[in-house]
């Protein structure tokens, strides 16, 4: 009984102090060189070089999803906004990793999307983060049934996620 005492007691301890936090602010800094706080993040809609259509949705909303979610900013209309991201796809390669050895086709593709993307505070032009040339890998098995749509998605979607990590843990 003493020993289930000591087990609960020790519980107790090593969960209150997990240092787990539910206050977003407490990871994503929200201020400027100026210890201005940004509170609007506007978000224009991602251009693209590429042929292929509809990427630069798919990565636009998947920012915008994230940014909700995950951050302690609001989206807003850029003459309303604190600050703004703004960015292009600027490549999507493809590439076969493994071919079927009856029939030759490809078996297991590899695609590679580049962005550069910029976040800019519009009340001082200060830039807060800014990537050339960001790159994200994608694999898929097309005899599973991937394609490259669902391969995209899954780039977009990663995208989105190390670029609201970006914003979190840089020092800007």
């Amino acid at each position: 009984m003493i020993y289930r005492k000591r087990a609960v007691l020790l519980t107790t301890c090593l969960l209150a102090g997990c240092g787990y936090s539910t206050d977003r602010n407490a990871v994503t800094r929200t201020k400027n060189s100026k210890n201005e706080r940004i509170r609007t993040v506007a978000l224009d809609v991602f251009e693209s070089r590429e042929f292929r259509r509809g990427l630069e949705l798919q990565l636009t909303e998947a920012l915008a999803k994230r940014l909700e979610a995950e951050t302690p900013f609001k989206l807003a209309k850029k003459d309303r906004a604190d600050s703004i991201i703004t960015g292009e796809i600027r490549e999507v390669r493809q590439s076969t990793l493994g071919r079927d050895f009856r029939t030759v086709r490809p078996r297991e593709t590899a695609g590679t999307v580049v962005v550069s993307y910029q976040w800019k505070d519009l009340r001082t032009g200060e830039v807060l983060l800014d990537r050339p040339n960001y790159v994200q890998p994608v694999d898929y098995v097309r005899p599973l049934g991937e394609d490259f749509y669902h391969a995209s998605q899954r780039a977009m979607d990663r995208l989105s996620e190390r670029i609201i990590e970006e914003m979190q843990t840089t020092d800007w």
